[in-house]
């Protein structure tokens, strides 16, 4: 059984969106590694999320199979989730410390 690609999807090759989602990766990995921000270091692991989201999705239309989109949809509610936990934990350390500098938690070691 063949499978064809919609019109639309061609318009867009596949490489653009490897690309583009590379390039969010790397940002966020970056972002994750040289920044000292809390709230900065959790947009970047967002955004490294949604890269991946965007990998799925076209890979998932490039093969006219919705099985990716789907698994984008229960990565999207666990993303939603860790949101809502990391920022309360943020807010949390915010309001213990007066400050989101990640260099600051090693007083939560013992």
């Amino acid at each position: 059984m063949e499978q064809t690609i919609p019109e639309v999807i061609r318009t867009v090759p596949l490489e653009y969106y490897i690309y583009f989602a590379t390039a969010l990766f790397a940002i966020g990995v970056t972002g994750v590694l040289t920044r000292r921000n809390a709230i900065i270091i959790f947009m970047c692991v967002e955004l490294m999320l949604n890269a991946v989201n965007v990998l799925l999705t076209a890979f998932s239309a490039y093969r006219s199979d919705p099985n990716g989109q789907i698994f984008v949809f229960f990565i999207m509610a666990v993303a939603a989730a860790e949101v809502s936990v990391g920022l309360g934990i943020i807010v949390m350390i915010y309001r213990n410390f007066q400050n989101t500098d990640v260099n600051l938690l090693n007083r939560l070691k013992w």
